[in-house]
């Protein structure tokens, strides 16, 4: 790699406010915000509206369809009409 062509690639803390949760990694992203991590030293701090703790798929809160009862309601839209089958 050049030397002086890359971002910064750094400790950064990310903080999803809405479930309470943050996480240290390390990235290249700027943040003028600071936070005092658990190790007692300080991190710059990137706020992000979903994370692992807050996304459905990963809390096993996510929605099911019923694709079968959506084809039997379409189903049975049309075959008022007699159109079921053409």
């Amino acid at each position: 790699m050049k030397p002086g062509i890359h971002p910064d690639y750094r400790p950064v803390v990310y903080r999803d406010r809405g479930a309470d949760f943050a996480f240290l990694t390390r990235s290249t992203a700027t943040s003028d915000q600071t936070i005092e991590w658990t190790d007692g030293n300080t991190y710059p701090v990137l706020d992000v509206q979903v994370s692992s703790a807050s996304h459905p798929f990963w809390t096993g809160k996510q929605r099911l369809l019923d694709t079968a009862g959506r084809v039997e309601k379409f189903r049975n839209k049309y075959a008022r009409h007699g159109l079921q089958g053409r």
